[in-house]
C-alpha cells in the first residue's frame, strides 16, 4: 500500500518528467524554426528548407547545450557569405525559444 509520501513523490517525479519532456520539445521546435530561418537566408527551396531544418534539429544531439546548433548555423551562413554574426544567431535562438514555447503551449491546449 502506498503512503501519502510515496504518492507525493511519484506525483513530483511525474511532473518533473512532463516538464523535462516539454522543454525537450521546446528546444527541438526552436531548432527547427532556427533551421527554417537560416534556410530562408540561404535561399533554399521549401523542400530543401525542411531538410535543412531537420539537420539543424539533429545537430543538437552532438553535445549538451546549444553550441553545436550555433556552430552549424554559423558555419552554413558563413559559407554563404552571410553577414550574420554569432551574436545575431544567439539572439534569434532566444527569440525562437519563446516562439516555440508559445506554439507548443497553444497546441497542447488545442
Amino acid at each position: 500500500m502506498s503512503s501519502p509520501l510515496d504518492n507525493k513523490k511519484k506525483a513530483e517525479e511525474t511532473k518533473y518528467s512532463r516538464t523535462a519532456d516539454f522543454e525537450f520539445k521546446v528546444v527541438a521546435r526552436r531548432n527547427k524554426l532556427l533551421g527554417l530561418w537560416a534556410a530562408g537566408i540561404l535561399g533554399l527551396s521549401k523542400s530543401d528548407s525542411e531538410v535543412f531544418a531537420k539537420e539543424t534539429v539533429l545537430s543538437d544531439f552532438e553535445e549538451p547545450g546549444d553550441e553545436d546548433v550555433l556552430r552549424k548555423i554559423f558555419k552554413d551562413l558563413s559559407q554563404a557569405s552571410s553577414e550574420i554574426s554569432e551574436n545575431d544567431i544567439r539572439a534569434k535562438m532566444d527569440e525562437l525559444l519563446d516562439v516555440a514555447r508559445l506554439q507548443l503551449e497553444s497546441e497542447s491546449k488545442g
